[in-house]
Formats: structure tokens, C-alpha cells, sequence
């Protein structure tokens, strides 16, 4: 099985993963602070 990795960083993903929903995707992330960056990235688009 392939492992997961954060959409922002590219670190592998483990238990403490967030999801983020960007339209009608969700996205998975590391971290709260990868979370923050795309929802900016999204905002700014």
C-alpha cells in the first residue's frame, strides 16, 4: 500500500492527520499549519 502524504509539504501522513474540504474535495494535511496555508492558498486564488 502507497503512504499517504500531507498535499502541502509532502511529509507522510499519520494518525494526527486534518482534513481540509477545498470545494467539493477533501484534502488531507499534516498539520494545522499546512491546513492554514491552503485555506490561503484558496482564499488568494
Amino acid at each position: 500500500m502507497a503512504e499517504k502524504t500531507c498535499a502541502v509539504c509532502d511529509d507522510k501522513l499519520d494518525a494526527t492527520v486534518i482534513e481540509v474540504k477545498i470545494g467539493d474535495q477533501t484534502v488531507e494535511v499534516c498539520c494545522e499549519e499546512c491546513a492554514l496555508k491552503l485555506r490561503e492558498a484558496r482564499t488568494a486564488s
